[in-house]
């Protein structure tokens, strides 16, 4: 029996409309609603087109099993101007939905350290549930927590990634469009928290700022409803997460020894040492200088002037030889996983009923990756045979 509910995610995955889905399929848009909705199957073409257009086997849709939503809609929380926007809402969600399932297979095979991201979002509860409520001197307290817990404790924030991702954090790349930074949620059955990352011309030090910021939301603004939130109020739980990302990035007394040595504090080109050292942008080095009252209002004013003249709104000096880091956790569990031979390629497809380009494309994985994997079926040799 064909499963409806599965082409409506995969469609919405995909972003398209039932009108639009109608057109690639030459059908009409009554046809799509008919299967979405259990009132019709698709015949053999438009079968065909369905697997070639959403990389899936036939199979998908006639397996009852439904991929289970363990992500909430209401609490994924964006670094965007398309917050409200419902369709884009629901496309995540189905993302995250299909990243959780295909983590779910790989964690049959690979065992994680503790998720020290989780300790930490409980701890924030119970802090804020003492203090009556979250103020700014709390969360510099839990921001320098997160630091300690999460192995951040020198002058620096390098590995900031790759640190996330090994204190439990799933990481990905998406292309978000320009408007959208990254979104991060967490998982309601197996408490993974997961940031996606948007991949549009991202410099690391700008990456940083996003990864902090997501932290941020993850361990403070868990259980919020987003989606209900007024703009006052979405404002607020911004502010929020950009101090933690501030005080996480560049802790007061550390951070303070550091700007008290720069003589030309208006000068963008005098905080380019401390970008190489705090892996932070130049533009956030000297707001959180201002914000710590070591510039005055001209001060930063002019500071300003001068970053508008260098252009570094733009690029700023660094930007492409401080390396990007990517997310490596998927991609060293899955070799991990073939190469020791505990399951393959195949397996998994056979598990999702994805073929190799859609968990490609749901991973951001290069598919020269898996064809490395593939099964190559075994020729029989006449010619050795026959001697």
């Amino acid at each position: 029996m064909f499963v409806g509910e599965k082409l409506t995610d995969i469609r919405v995955l995909h972003g398209y409309s039932r009108n639009e889905l109608a057109t690639i399929l030459d059908v009409s848009e009554q046809s799509v609603w008919q299967y979405e909705n259990g009132y019709a199957t698709p015949g053999i073409q438009t079968m065909n087109k369905l697997r070639e257009v959403f990389k899936v086997r036939t199979k998908f849709f006639y397996t009852e099993q439904i991929i289970e939503n363990d992500i909430k809609e209401e609490s994924i929380a964006y670094r965007s101007s398309e917050r409200n926007s419902i369709k884009k809402t629901k496309t995540e969600t189905i993302h995250l939905k299909y990243l959780n399932y295909l983590v779910d297979y790989i964690e049959q095979y690979v065992e994680y350290p503790i998720n020290n991201i989780l300790k930490l979002r409980e701890y924030t509860i119970r802090e804020i549930n003492n203090n009556n409520g979250l103020n700014e001197g709390l969360i510099k307290e839990i921001s320098l927590q997160a630091r300690q817990m999460l192995g951040l404790e020198n002058e620096n924030n390098e590995g900031l990634l790759f640190l996330l991702e090994k204190n439990g954090a799933f990481i990905f790349e998406k292309s978000l469009g320009i408007k959208t930074d990254a979104y991060s949620a967490w998982t309601k059955k197996s408490n993974r928290p997961f940031i996606i990352l948007g991949n549009f011309k991202k410099s690391s030090v700008r990456r940083n700022f996003d990864l902090a910021h997501e932290l941020g939301h993850l361990i403070l603004h868990y259980g919020i409803n987003i989606l209900e939130l007024t703009t006052k109020e979405y404002e607020k739980i911004e502010k929020e997460a950009n101090l933690f990302a501030a005080n996480f990035l560049l802790p007061e007394e550390m951070f303070k020894n550091d700007i008290e040595c720069i003589q030309k504090k208006s000068n963008p080109n005098s905080y380019i040492e401390l970008k190489e050292k705090w892996k932070v942008s130049i533009a956030a080095i000297a707001y959180r200088a201002y914000k710590l009252n070591f510039l005055s209002y001209q001060q930063y004013r002019y500071f300003n002037v001068l970053l508008n003249r260098f252009d570094y709104k733009v690029k700023e000096p660094l930007d492409e030889s401080i390396p990007i880091l990517r997310p490596g956790k998927i991609r060293s569990s899955l070799k991990f996983i073939f190469d020791n031979n505990l399951a393959n390629l195949e397996s998994l497809c056979k598990y999702s009923l994805f073929e190799m380009e859609l968990i490609s494309n749901l991973f951001e994985i290069e598919q020269d990756f898996f064809n490395d994997y593939i099964m190559k079926p075994k020729l029989y040799d006449f010619a050795k045979r026959a001697k």
